[in-house]
C-alpha cells in the first residue's frame, strides 16, 4: 500500500487555501486543563502539527515558556511566527516531524496523528518515543471513530491505539475524553502515555 501523499505542499496548500475545517478556533479545553493540573510550568513541551497555536497561545498565558511548535507548512509558520512576534519564548520550527531531533518532556498531541496516513502509525509511535526524554509523556486527544468519507482525517479505536502503543510506551491513560469540544463529544479518546 503506498502511502498517501500528505507532504509539505499538500499541508501548505490547505492553509494557503484556508481548507481548515479541523481548525476549531480556539485551544482544546482538555489538553489546556491537563497542562494546567499535570505538566510543571518549566517542562519543555513539543507541539508537533500545531496549526494555529491556539494551544501554545493558552499556555503561554498561564505560564509555561519552554515550548516549541512544529509544522511542516511555511506559510502556516510564517503566519504563527508574525503572530508572536520577534520576543516570543516561544520557538516556531517549520520541519517535517519525523526529521526532528531534540528531546521534551512532554507532546502534547492535537490533530496531528489523524492527519497522517494509518500507515505511518507505527513510525510514529517510535518517533514519539525517540523524541521523549526518558519516561516523558505523550498527551493528547485522537479519535475513537471511523470516518465515511477518505481522510484526513483518518479515525481509529482505542483497541488499536492500545496494540500501537504498548510497545514503548506505558499506557496510564486512554479514555473517553469528557471535555472534548462540543462537535467531537463522544468521539475522543483522552491518551496520556509514559516512555518505557
Amino acid at each position: 500500500m503506498d502511502i498517501l501523499d500528505l507532504d509539505k505542499e499538500y499541508w501548505d496548500n490547505r492553509y494557503k487555501n484556508r481548507e481548515t475545517g479541523w481548525d476549531i478556533g480556539y485551544a482544546s479545553p482538555a489538553l489546556i486543563e491537563y497542562a494546567e493540573t499535570v505538566i510543571p510550568k518549566e517542562a519543555s513541551i513539543l507541539i508537533p502539527g500545531c496549526g494555529n497555536a491556539y494551544e501554545a497561545k493558552a499556555l503561554l498565558d498561564k505560564g509555561f515558556k519552554n515550548i516549541t511548535l512544529l509544522d511542516i507548512a511555511p506559510t502556516l509558520v510564517n503566519q504563527v511566527q508574525k503572530e508572536f512576534g520577534e520576543t516570543t519564548p516561544i520557538r516556531i520550527i517549520c520541519e517535517d516531524f519525523f526529521e526532528h531531533g531534540e528531546k521534551y518532556d512532554y507532546i502534547l498531541e492535537q490533530t496531528f496523528f489523524c492527519a497522517l496516513d494509518p500507515i505511518l502509525r507505527k513510525k510514529y509511535s517510535n518517533k514519539m518515543a525517540d523524541l521523549l526524554h526518558p519516561h516523558g509523556i505523550l498527551a493528547g486527544l485522537m479519535f475513537n471513530r471511523t470516518f465515511e468519507s477518505a481522510g484526513p482525517p483518518f479515525g481509529g479505536n482505542k483497541t488499536e491505539y492500545q496494540r500501537l502503543f504498548q510497545v514503548a510506551f506505558d499506557i496510564l491513560k486512554m479514555e473517553d475524553c469528557f471535555n472534548s469540544i462540543p462537535q467531537r463529544q463522544g468521539s475522543e479518546l483522552f491518551i496520556a502515555l509514559r516512555k518505557k
